[in-house]
């Protein structure tokens, strides 16, 4: 046994745990009794010390030293190896055992406060989770910036500064366009009641035809839609609203995004420290591109407008166009998950400010609300109604998923490359969309980016797939000209 075989076993175990840590929260937020989370805190934090003494375990350093790589799929695994490991040793067993245990019962109180509007009663256990987070960040950062350490955990190899610069490219096009469209004649929404079967029976179709393995997976529901779980056992979730059917259908296609990079990973790295989506990024644009560019398309939505005849009969758009033109309707609203592809993006800007703020002190979860909604006034021109609509409406900062809010805008990027792409490859692509067929969309991205898992840095996984340096050019173009034939302007 060498260094590196050593290593290697050692890392599968700890992956392997890993999984199951990744399954209670799974089950917490679909099956679990809601009178465990006690119990459930306390068992997340004793698995997390346990994770934390194996990724922190000197004999790992020492092997680390010595391990060499032989190929580049050994390379790739060290470096993910030496990464982590720098990172978990600077985090005291303590804090992670502390962020363990509080996660599951400030996300119940979260539950709670979003159902009833109530921001005071879930500020102690926000407050909480801020001050573990920045402790956790200035800890890693080893006196750099704790947000860009934070944000490392979700997409290596970038900082908050090339992303800010990113985004104000970014924001001026994106505002312009939004004006125009909003300025121009708005086409009718698809309106009815879709009982909650038939729209889970449409949503289970649609992970079918894009390529959700069943045998390997399952969909369930959640308070906010998530995937989860890696290799042969990556699990997903959506949501329904009963006149809503479009959030539970592309929640249900984002999500499948996400499973089907884990499900592609090639079944050689399963349990490695390359075995799974190499950053939230490219996760990003996985999910992106599938719900976006393929599943929004006028092809695909042809499809769709077929089937969902099928399941609830006739509906109040009038045909196969107006009903594309339902799906990528642009209106004012407040929940990021509903937005359209022009204002989602504003979405994330805003939230990546405010949090970045939270983390380098310059805010506190007290001025938080009010800071939210100032913002959204500024970017958006009207008043945020209630908290559910606002501070309160996403998962994220419950969690503590500090810098994980950049990432959805990066993978909009990412995605606008790789449909620039594969769009040459396939210029057929939407005669078979329109037929319900995304096998070559899906087979194109699991062939040049899913199967290698996290064998190359972020930015190198999404230049290998589609041949060019990444940059936010093609998602804008993209963007520009969809909205403006779908508007006419």
């Amino acid at each position: 046994m060498t260094a590196y075989d050593d290593l290697m076993a050692h890392a599968r175990q700890t992956e392997a745990l890993s999984q199951i840590s990744g399954r209670l929260g799974w089950d917490q937020q679909t099956m679990m009794p809601r009178g465990s989370n006690a119990q459930r805190s306390e068992e997340m934090a004793a698995l997390e010390d346990v994770l934390h003494a194996r990724r922190t375990d000197p004999r790992l350093g020492e092997l680390l030293d010595r391990a060499e790589a032989t190929d580049d799929v050994a390379a790739a695994n060290l470096r993910e190896l030496r990464r982590d490991y720098a990172r978990n040793t600077r985090v005291p067993a303590r804090l992670a055992s502390e962020l363990a245990r509080l996660t599951p019962l400030a996300q119940a109180a979260w539950e709670e406060a979003r159902l009833a509007d109530d921001v005071a009663s879930f500020l102690p256990w926000l407050e909480k989770m801020i001050a573990l987070r920045r402790e956790e960040g200035q800890a890693i950062a080893a006196g750099g910036d704790p947000y860009d350490a934070l944000m490392a955990d979700y997409e290596p190899e970038t900082d908050s500064e090339t992303v800010a610069a990113t985004f104000d490219r970014m924001r001026p096009r994106l505002v312009a366009l939004r004006e125009a469209v909003l300025g121009a004649d708005s086409p009718p929404a698809l309106t009815g009641h879709f009982p909650q079967d038939g729209q889970l029976r449409v949503s289970r179709r649609l992970a079918e035809h894009f390529g959700y393995d069943f045998t390997r997976g399952r969909i369930d529901l959640a308070v906010h839609p998530f995937s989860s779980g890696s290799g042969t056992d990556v699990r997903i979730t959506t949501r329904v609203a009963i006149e809503e059917p479009f959030n539970c259908l592309y929640s249900t296609i984002h999500e499948v995004g996400h499973a089907a990079y884990e499900q592609g990973v090639g079944a050689e790295h399963l349990l490695t420290p390359i075995g799974r989506g190499v950053s939230m990024g490219v996760h990003e644009s996985q999910s992106r591109i599938y719900e976006n560019q393929i599943g929004r398309s006028r092809a695909f939505t042809g499809w769709l407008h077929g089937a969902m005849v099928q399941e609830f009969g006739a509906l109040s758009v009038a045909d196969a166009e107006s009903f594309y033109a339902a799906v990528n309707r642009v209106t004012t609203g407040y929940i990021r998950t509903e937005a359209d592809e022009i204002q989602y993006n504003l979405h994330i800007m805003l939230r990546f400010d405010l949090e970045r703020d939270l983390m380098r002190g310059k805010l506190d979860a007290a001025d938080l609300e009010e800071a939210w909604n100032t913002r959204f006034m500024s970017d958006f021109g009207y008043p945020v109604d209630r908290p559910s609509h606002g501070v309160l409406q996403d998962v994220h900062w419950s969690v503590g998923l500090f810098g994980y809010f950049p990432t959805y805008a990066l993978g909009n990027v990412y995605a606008g490359c790789l449909y620039q792409s594969l769009r040459a490859d396939h210029p057929d692509l939407d005669a078979q969309l329109a037929q319900g067929d995304t096998s070559a969309a899906t087979g194109w991205l699991r062939e040049k980016l899913q199967r290698f898992g996290a064998l190359r840095a972020p930015r190198d996984t999404i230049a290998h797939a589609c041949g060019f340096t990444p940059d936010e050019g093609p998602l804008m173009d993209y963007l520009e000209a969809k909205f403006r034939a779908l508007y006419r302007l």
